[in-house]
């Protein structure tokens, strides 16, 4: 499987010529849905869910779908009916040829003023998880983990420890648009040295095979 990561919190995943994209956000190149077979979209904030980006992937190939959370897919359903399919916690299904389960339930605490909205992750092929906005344990081995580096919900000894806990093989990061180049070394040490597994950071448009 090949993962391309995109800006902020968007990566590819490509397999057997079929190509999975998830998170495609207002942050996030517009061509990171081009060619897309499968989507799948965490939660409703705008850095994740850029709903004319999602158009524009479905109307060009009508082929692809969509599998997200409920707030989600009611925006999207009723033009693409049995395109939008809505998933929970605990759900598994297969998308472009590709096995994902679905782990979580809500975004993290940005404040405890801010009512907190649903979120869900995606482990794909039992190796690659996206939590979105939250530190979610998906419960079993990870070989690859996406990483929310810099949010306004969550700060590095957290993400350190959160590594801990999935304890991946390796970690790449995303959620990073927000992260100017002066702190990347910064976070790049302390996660690496003190997170217990191979941490590393793609640039945008850059590609690792896993």
């Amino acid at each position: 499987m090949k993962l391309t990561k995109k800006s902020h919190a968007c990566v590819r995943l490509e397999k057997d010529g079929r190509t999975l994209v998830l998170d495609p956000g207002m942050f996030t190149e517009e061509d990171a849905v081009l060619g897309a077979d499968a989507l799948l979209v965490t939660h409703e904030h705008p850095d994740h869910f850029d709903e004319g980006r999602l158009r524009a992937a479905l109307d060009a190939n009508p082929a692809a779908g969509l599998w997200t959370l409920r707030s989600v897919a009611e925006r999207l359903a009723p033009a693409y009916p049995g395109r939008v399919h809505m998933v929970g916690d605990g759900d598994a299904f297969t998308a472009a040829g590709f096995d994902v389960e679905v782990h979580g339930e809500l975004h993290a605490v940005i404040h405890p003023d801010i009512p907190r909205i649903t979120n869900v992750g995606f482990l794909v092929d039992g190796a690659v998880f996206h939590p979105g906005d939250a530190l979610t344990v998906p419960g079993r081995p990870v070989d690859t983990l996406l990483l929310p580096v810099m949010a306004p919900w969550n700060k590095i000894s957290e993400v350190i420890d959160y590594v801990r806990e999935v304890r991946p093989r390796r970690a790449y990061d995303i959620h990073d648009a927000l992260l100017t180049d002066l702190a990347r070394p910064i976070y790049d040490r302390q996660i690496g040295e003190l997170g217990g597994t191979d941490h590393q950071r793609l640039a945008s448009g850059a590609s690792a095979e896993l």
